[in-house]
């Protein structure tokens, strides 16, 4: 990146001495080459019968030099503020279980996806990141109709997929290796004043930063489904047969 960095910001010097140098603009001839970016001297040359045919068909030289030099300008610009490639933040994720863990696969589609859709699509959250519960939880509001639907009739089902976590490949969403769970039950709202409104709390911003600043006036409340079944599908053959218990003791 810093080479890509460096070339095109001695692109942009280069054009920018050819349209603004006083000798240039008043003789019209190019200033030697070799003195202003000698390492461009082979693209130039290769550039050279393009700009003459440019200029065959109408274009002026000094119309040339004014968009080479906006054009190198911007490009210097992007690159020169584009951030290495090295600071990109990789997110690992934790590896998928074998398909005959039907328990495991639940709670990894769980804890590792960001959002599924609970009659809309909303984001949840299931605990801190690489130590959750396998309760999710949703920060809504009642100007939704997911939260406001809920608190007249509170059964609910969130549904989540493997599919948006990059690791079904070339699957379809539908083929049953791609693994899919869906978590039946009453979405209840979380009593204010106990501990686990701070454990949701943390829970949900930690995966979701934004949440924190989203408008105080949208009265935003803290919601978790309360499991009663569970349907999932990681591989051919139909649903793994999982109960409840044996979804929220996994790993205790």
């Amino acid at each position: 990146m810093n080479v890509m960095q460096n070339h095109v910001a001695d692109l942009a010097r280069a054009a920018s001495l050819r349209f603004f140098h006083p000798e240039a603009t008043k003789t019209r001839q190019r200033l030697p080459r070799k003195k202003i970016l000698p390492r461009m001297d082979m693209d130039y040359q290769k550039w050279e019968p393009l700009l003459m045919k440019q200029s065959a068909m109408g274009y002026s030289s000094s119309s040339l030099s004014f968009f080479g030099f906006y054009a190198f300008f911007f490009l210097s610009l992007v690159l020169l503020q584009s951030p290495p490639a090295a600071s990109a933040r990789v997110i690992r994720l934790p590896s998928k279980p074998d398909p005959k863990d039907a328990v495991g696969t639940a709670r990894w589609l769980a804890g590792q996806n960001f959002w599924g859709v609970l009659r809309n699509v909303v984001s949840f959250s299931d605990g801190l990141p690489g130590n959750g519960s396998g309760i999710p939880y949703f920060y809504l509001t009642e100007l939704d109709p997911t939260a406001r639907d809920a608190l007249k009739d509170a059964r609910s089902s969130l549904t989540l997929s493997e599919y948006p976590l990059g690791t079904c490949g070339k699957r379809d969403p539908e083929n049953p290796a791609c693994a899919k769970l869906t978590l039946t039950g009453k979405l209840k709202l979380v009593d204010t004043s106990s501990a686990e409104t701070e454990f949701a709390k943390n829970a949900l911003f930690a995966k979701h930063p934004e949440m924190q600043d989203w408008p105080s006036g949208h009265d935003f409340k803290i919601f978790r489904l309360d499991i009663e079944n569970i349907f999932l599908i990681d591989w051919f053959g139909g649903p793994k047969p999982i109960t409840p218990a044996q979804y929220l003791e996994n790993g205790k």
